[in-house]
């Protein structure tokens, strides 16, 4: 090669003709078709020329020169069929010179018909693998798919552009509209907005917001609002763990067909009756799965507890589809706006709910128990109820002082509380907020609700009971479960009841975490010997499994083996995680969307300790953690109480600043 020599090189996806002005080593000074000087390396030539121009001529000449030959090249590259003379030699698999693949396309070898036939395989890289100078064929199969490629590299040049004009009217639109064609656009910027960089979209995605010239973070949610897409309180989490909120038809279909199973299985002579008994339902204003009902009667100088929990896993068949939905869910999950059940609502609200003056199939675990409220022995079996009173909270805390069976109920549950506090339970009393989304008018209601309300705590209690006799029942007949572990606190603030407030809820922060294992093995927040989870069947996949498990002693079924069990740990380890944080979430979410509203508010604080920019407080009257900045006129202490006042409120992103009052 020398100056004056015709080259050709790639640049920006095209093959641009160029004359060697100078060579000095492996760099050349070309002068290009377009009037450009560039300086590139040897390496990048496609092709080098056996025809020399005179560098004599003046460079508009050149250029000119340059230009002609390049038009007759173009040319002659039409007259390339690409698909024929892949036809011909692809069954060859072999690579071929730019020699011998001009000779198969024309009579003669010359510059340009060499240039024009590189040029043609260089434009359409569906046939040949392109090297510079040498070519390969691809096979049928990686034809087909560089043409599925290039056509979806289309489809999504075409939305980014449509997609992003269109983002541009719903911008400065007031009502924009959402044509159908934009459905598939709308689903995208959902989930690039949901999982960033992490969406299987996010270059589309981004290519229409940055065509739109919209910010992810700060604007998409609002134009996403703006369409309709989302509503102003969307639960993102719903979206971003996946969790469905309805229920497929078939699964739908398949518990309607159980309309009327609990009549037969409630009347099974294998079954015992109980109907006779005066069995009560005690749960929130708003439940209508009931799962647990009690009763009590004497038998001589003892008491009969019946702790009766509905017979679920009599309708649902190990490995039916109503059961693979129910494992996937997990749980039901009950947001202050939302509840999705874990079992479609016929069957969880009335199929199988224990309701008032229905008869229902159900397992009972019958305590006895001396007159100090101790057991002494205990049963379980398969029973046939009929719930006599479906009271709530608020109704049975009103009735229990004129109610002998509430009042010998609670009494009952007030000693096993002290038996396990004996044992060295580590009992955390703090009140609940109750949050409820007015219907109508769409109002914020919040309020504490004490759990040691007589019922609550009396219901609480007799379900930790029935829990613990089921856990004895399965490891006495040596029966695997998902029992339910833990070991000691980290640190033990308070003893038995006597922790203030602010001990309680630290408390929590010290204790250790629960271990869910095919064993048996102790529950120390308990303060019991081993312990399972199985009187919310209708709500929690694990107590479903734990019926399953009472069931198959009983003669009902297979069990689990140990193996299974641990499977179905690991396999719902994750949504249940899930659904734990989006509830705790979705609380934090609306208390903060309620304080939006009340800007300048003061209430109090506790301090629960200092870090170097801030301290970390209480909201008392919400039970809610936030930052409060350091003064430096104030030196606060943990347990201090103070008021604070609310100085910004932002729910959708997680925002709550306080200031001292």
């Amino acid at each position: 090669m020398e100056p004056g020599n015709i080259v050709e090189y790639i640049e920006q996806k095209e093959i641009i003709c160029a004359v060697v002005l100078e060579i000095k080593k492996q760099r050349l000074r070309v002068i290009t078709e377009t009037n450009r000087e560039v300086n590139l390396s040897v390496k990048r030539l496609v092709r080098v020329d056996q025809l020399c121009l005179n560098l004599s001529q003046g460079r508009d000449q050149l250029v000119q020169r340059l230009k002609n030959i390049v038009a007759t090249r173009k040319s002659i590259q039409e007259k390339v069929d690409v698909v024929e003379l892949w036809d011909v030699v692809h069954n060859e698999q072999e690579w071929f010179d730019a020699d011998t693949i001009t000779g198969l396309c024309f009579d003669e070898v010359n510059d340009d018909n060499m240039s024009a036939v590189i040029r043609a395989l260089f434009h359409n890289k569906f046939y040949f693998k392109f090297s510079p100078d040498r070519f390969y064929p691809n096979s049928e199969n990686q034809v087909e798919q560089l043409k599925h490629q290039a056509r979806e590299v289309e489809r999504r040049e075409v939305m980014v552009i449509n997609g992003g004009d269109w983002l541009k009217q719903v911008i400065h639109s007031q009502n924009p509209d959402f044509p159908e064609d934009k459905i598939k656009v709308v689903e995208i910027l959902k989930s690039v907005y949901l999982f960033n960089k992490e969406s299987d979209d996010y270059d589309i995605a981004r290519g229409i917001v940055d065509r739109a010239g919209v910010d992810i973070e700060s604007g998409l949610l609002k134009l996403l609002i703006k369409l309709g897409a989302w509503d102003e309180n969307e639960n993102l989490d719903l979206h971003r763990f996946e969790i469905p909120m309805t229920f497929p038809q078939e699964v739908v279909d398949a518990a309607a067909s159980f309309q009327h199973a609990h009549e037969y299985l409630a009347s099974s002579t294998e079954r015992k009756d109980l109907t006779h008994l005066d069995l009560i339902t005690i749960d929130g204003q708003a439940t209508t799965d009931h799962d647990d009902a009690l009763s009590i009667e004497w038998d001589g100088n003892q008491i009969c507890l019946g702790i009766h929990i509905a017979d679920v896993a009599g309708y649902i068949e190990k490995g039916s589809l109503l059961d693979s939905e129910a494992m996937n869910r997990s749980t039901s999950i009950y947001t202050p706006d939302l509840k999705i059940p874990m079992l479609p609502p016929i069957l969880a609200e009335n199929i199988c709910s224990l309701k008032a003056d229905e008869i229902r199939p159900a397992i009972t675990v019958m305590a006895r128990l001396d007159v100090k409220a101790q057991v002494q022995a205990f049963d379980i079996f398969p029973s046939s109820v009929k719930v006599k009173r479906q009271l709530t909270y608020h109704d049975a805390n009103h009735m229990i002082n004129d109610d002998p069976d509430l009042r010998q109920l609670h009494e009952i549950a007030c000693a096993f509380r002290e038996f396990r506090l004996n044992n060295d339970a580590v009992y955390i009393t703090l009140p609940e907020i109750h949050i409820r989304i007015d219907e109508d008018t769409k109002e914020i209601l919040i309020h504490r609700v004490n759990r040691e309300n007589p019922c609550r705590m009396l219901v609480a209690e007799s379900m930790i009971l029935g829990n613990w006799l089921t856990a004895q029942f399965l490891r006495k007949n040596q029966t695997p479960a998902i029992y339910r572990s833990q070991p000691p606190p980290k640190e033990r603030l308070f003893e038995k009841q006597d922790g203030t407030f602010f001990e309680n809820w630290m408390q929590r922060k010290h204790l250790s975490r629960f271990v869910l294992s095919s064993k048996p093995s102790g529950h120390s927040g308990l303060g019991l010997d081993c312990y399972v989870t199985g009187t919310s069947p209708i709500r929690k996949y694990f107590d479903l499994v734990t019926q399953r498990q009472i069931r198959s002693i009983l003669g009902f079924g297979n069990p689990y083996t140990k193996e299974d069990i641990n499977q179905i740990i690991q396999q719902t380890r994750q949504t249940m995680a899930q659904a734990s944080r989006l509830q705790y979430a979705r609380n934090r979410y609306w208390i903060i969307k309620y304080l939006e509203h009340h800007r300048g508010l003061q209430t109090q604080a506790m301090v629960l300790d200092k870090r170097w920019h801030n301290y970390t407080v209480l909201l008392t009257e919400y039970l809610l953690e936030c930052s409060l900045p350091i003064a430096s006129s104030k030196n606060l202490l943990p347990e201090d109480m103070i008021d604070v006042t609310i100085q910004r409120a932002d729910a959708r992103n997680n925002i709550l600043t306080l200031a001292l009052a």
